[in-house]
């Protein structure tokens, strides 16, 4: 299965199609932060993501995402984690639909609000020695958008997720799923419950770690999509250089409409 899960992920993203977002899907969970010695992590970044739909604006660009960042806490089996988005950028440059009625025209052709923020606890259920491990992951996503600016709902969403994590050798392989209960604009449907899901897999080569990452969300069969709460995915190939200093790059390619073309995302963070 190790070997099985990197190879179809590889295939997923050489035949994506391009796609062009809500905007972005949940980040996995850090099991990094239940390694001996470490207590505190922060990380910061940012990301350039051509072919990205805003879905409320009805238009599609290129999003620059300023200032992301994420902090861990761990005491005991619990880690706290909060993160956002300081500042989104996101030049249009097409239209596939007519804006939602609250959102505002925008004269320059660049749309600017701030992001997301988040708030997570994750709880380990296993011990120390387990040969896999299995943690339970909850928080919520709080309304700081702006939906006049058309990127995103200012809706409150709330996601709790059960993962595990397995290694064998230089080989670890993580996955998580669960459910994300998300706000939306419309008033006759004013939450929509969709499937949250991410799986990694990295080899521990020394202070080199490549891994690669599939994560999103999808909408059910029962209904069709909603405006803001589309289905996305992403395929990521990434590399982490460093030990209690790293940094991160990764390479993104989406492989739903509402999730990017190929676009990097960058981080550089400290562990103690």
């Amino acid at each position: 299965m190790i070997r099985a899960l990197p190879l179809a992920a590889c295939a997923m993203l050489a035949c994506a199609a391009e796609a062009g977002a809500q905007l972005r899907p949940l980040e996995p969970l850090e099991w990094r932060m239940f390694q001996a010695g470490r207590a505190v992590s922060v990380q910061a970044g940012a990301g350039w993501l051509p072919d990205q739909r805003a879905s409320l604006a009805g238009t599609e660009g290129t999003l620059v995402e300023a200032g992301s960042f994420r902090a861990f806490w761990r005491t005991g089996r619990v880690v706290l984690e909060a993160g956002g988005t300081v500042q989104r950028i996101f030049d249009e440059e097409s239209r596939f639909a007519a804006a939602e009625p609250e959102v505002n025209a925008d004269e320059d052709g660049t749309r600017r609000d701030a992001g997301d923020y988040r708030v997570l606890t994750t709880v380990r259920l296993t011990g120390e020695g387990a040969p896999v491990a299995a943690a339970l992951r909850f928080g919520a996503r709080l309304p700081t958008t702006d939906n006049t600016v058309g990127l995103d709902r200012d809706a409150t969403d709330f996601f709790a997720t059960l993962g595990g994590r397995a290694a064998r050798g230089r080989v670890a392989v993580q996955a998580e799923a669960g459910v994300g209960i998300f706000g939306t604009r419309q008033p006759e449907f004013e939450q929509d419950d969709l499937l949250v899901y991410a799986l990694r897999a990295e080899y521990a080569a020394g202070p080199v770690q490549p891994m690669l990452t599939l994560l999103g969300q999808q909408v059910g069969t029962g209904h069709r999509e909603i405006r803001g709460n589309e289905s996305l995915g992403e395929v990521r190939l990434g590399l982490r250089a460093g030990g209690r200093r790293w940094l991160l790059a990764e390479v993104v390619k989406g492989y739903t409409d509402f999730s990017p073309g190929l676009g990097i995302l960058v981080s550089a963070g400290m562990d103690w």
